[in-house]
C-alpha cells in the first residue's frame, strides 16, 4: 500500500512545481491586453506564448494530469489513484515480488450452440456501472485504478491487524451451516467434481445493513480443500459493508484465502495477492445505478476461470473485459482445480438487541415475489477440464434460515439454471 501512496504524492508534487513554473513564465513573458466594456469596467486577457512544440506538449501533458487528479474524486466520496501496474499491492507478496502483470490469456472458456448466441445477445450491451467512472473516466494505460484506503477506513475496523479480512471460521464448520459463527446463507451449489471456473449473472441491490459490524453480499465462490483450516476460496461479487467502506453503497469486490480465512487473503487490494490488469474497473468502488423494486434491473455477469496454459485464476466481467487474476502460486488445493462452486447471498447476523438482525439479503424481499422484486442469479455455469462452459448440473439449493432468507430455483431457455433468493431478515416469521 505504501508504494502506490508514495507514487501518488510524488505525482502531485511534480504537477504543483510545474504549474508554479508555468505561472512564473506567464507573469514574465505574457502579452496583456486591456479592453473597456460599456460600463467602464476593464477585463484583461492574458496570453502565454509557448517556445516550441515541446513546451506546448509538456503543458498539455501537465494539464491532462491535473484534470485526471480532479476527476479522481468519485461522487460517492471515494478517491481513486492511478497506480503503475507493476507497483500495485499484489507485488508486495513474497511469491510475486519483482514480477509484473502477465499478458491476458489467449484462450477463454468456450460455449457453443444456441446457448452461446443467447449469452452473447444478453451481454452485448452490458456495461459495468461504477460511480467513479460515470463520466467515462479511466486510468492511463499501464496503470490500474486503486481505491484509496484512508485512516478512517482502518479505524472503523474491529481490528487494524485484520483490516480488509473476513473473520476466521471455526475449523470443521461447513460454510453453509452458519449456526456457530453468525454467517447466514441462501445459496445454490455444485460439488463432487473437478471444476475449473464458474460464471453467472446477478442483479445488484442497495441492501440495507443494520449495523457497521454486519454486511450483506452476493457472490460466486470457487472452493477447494476441506472445510477445515486448509480451505481455499476465490470469491467475487457485490457487497454492502459499512465497516469496510464507510457507507451503504453496493460495491464490486474480490476475496481469496488459502487457510479458511485465518491469516491469508483479503478483500480487494487490501493485501498483496490479486493482480489487477484493467485500467477502467476499480475494485472496491461503488456500483451505480442499482436495481429498483418494481423497476429497472441492473445485473452484472462474472466469470472466474483457470487459464489452462499458465494456471492462474482470471476474473472477467460480462463477455469482454478482464479485471485481473489470482496467481496459481498463492494456493495449495486451488493450484490444480476446485471441487465445489457456490452462488448466492450471505449476511452477518450479530443479533443486535438480542433478536435476529434486520439486515437485508439481496433486495430484502423473499424469492416468491419473483422478477423485478427479488434478487436473482441466472445462467449458472461451470468450466470443465477442457475449458468449456457448461450448465451447472445437479444444482442444489439451501437456505440456512428460510424464514429469514430463502431461495427458490428453476430453469428456462432464456435464463438457463437460475434462482431467486434473499429476504428482509427480522420480521414476524424471523424473530
Amino acid at each position: 500500500m505504501a508504494s502506490w501512496g508514495r507514487s501518488s504524492n510524488r505525482l502531485r508534487q511534480t504537477i504543483v512545481v510545474a504549474l508554479l513554473l508555468l505561472l512564473l513564465l506567464a507573469s514574465s513573458s505574457c502579452l496583456a491586453s486591456a479592453k473597456h466594456r460599456g460600463n467602464g469596467t476593464r477585463t484583461t486577457t492574458t496570453t502565454v506564448p509557448f517556445h516550441g512544440k515541446d513546451e506546448l506538449r509538456r503543458y498539455r501533458k501537465i494539464m491532462a494530469q491535473v484534470a485526471r487528479l480532479k476527476k479522481a474524486s468519485s461522487p460517492d466520496g471515494d478517491v481513486i489513484d492511478c497506480v503503475p501496474a507493476h507497483l500495485q499491492p499484489a507485488f508486495d507478496h513474497p511469491k510475486l515480488r519483482g514480477q509484473k502483470p502477465e499478458a491476458e490469456p489467449e484462450e477463454r472458456p468456450k460455449i457453443g450452440g444456441a446457448a452461446a448466441a443467447a449469452t452473447a445477445e444478453q451481454e452485448e450491451e452490458a456495461v459495468f456501472p461504477q460511480a467513479w467512472a460515470d463520466g467515462g473516466e479511466s486510468c492511463p494505460e499501464k496503470t490500474v485504478p486503486v481505491r484509496r484506503t484512508t485512516r478512517r477506513d482502518v479505524l472503523r475496523s474491529s481490528s487494524a491487524v485484520r483490516f480488509g479480512m473476513k473473520q476466521p471460521r471455526a475449523a470443521g464448520v461447513v460454510r453453509r451451516d452458519s449456526t456457530s459463527d453468525g454467517h447466514e446463507h441462501a445459496v445454490g451449489y455444485v460439488t463432487g467434481d473437478q471444476f475449473y471456473g464458474a460464471k453467472a449473472s446477478l442483479n445488484v441491490w442497495s441492501a440495507r445493513v443494520a449495523t457497521a459490524a454486519e454486511f450483506s453480499l452476493s457472490q460466486i465462490w470457487v472452493i477447494s480443500g476441506s472445510f477445515g483450516n486448509d480451505l481455499n476460496t476465490i470469491e467475487a461479487g457485490w457487497q454492502v459493508s459499512p465497516e469496510l467502506y464507510g457507507d451503504n453503497n453496493p460495491r464490486f469486490f474480490t476475496y481469496w484465502t488459502t487457510d479458511a480465512y485465518q491469516a491469508t487473503g483479503c478483500y480487494n487490494l487490501h493485501c498483496s495477492g490479486f493482480v489487477q490488469t484493467n485500467n477502467r474497473i476499480a475494485i472496491g468502488a461503488a456500483i451505480s445505478p442499482t436495481s429498483v423494486y418494481n423497476g429497472r434491473q441492473f445485473d452484472i455477469s462474472l466469470l472466474i476461470w483457470k487459464d489452462p496454459r499458465r494456471g492462474h485464476w482470471w476474473l472477467q466481467l460480462g463477455s469482454g473485459p478482464l479485471v485481473g487474476y489470482w496467481p496459481s502460486s498463492l494456493f495449495t488445493h486451488l493450484g490444480s482445480h476446485a471441487n465445489m462452486v457456490q452462488f448466492g447471498g450471505e449476511v452477518v447476523n450479530t443479533r443486535p438487541s438480542g433478536s435476529h438482525t434486520p439486515t437485508q439479503m439481496g433486495s430484502g424481499h423473499f424469492p416468491r415475489e419473483g422478477f423485478n422484486r427479488a434478487a436473482y442469479f441466472r445462467n449458472l455455469q461451470v468450466v470443465d477440464w477442457d475449458n468449456n462452459l457448461l450448465p451447472a448440473a445437479a444444482l442444489r439449493l439451501v437456505a440456512d434460515h428460510p424464514s429469514c432468507y430463502d431461495i427458490q430455483g428453476g430453469y428456462n431457455r432464456a435464463w438457463g439454471n437460475y434462482f431467486y433468493y434473499g429476504g428482509p431478515g427480522r420480521d414476524v416469521r424471523c424473530p
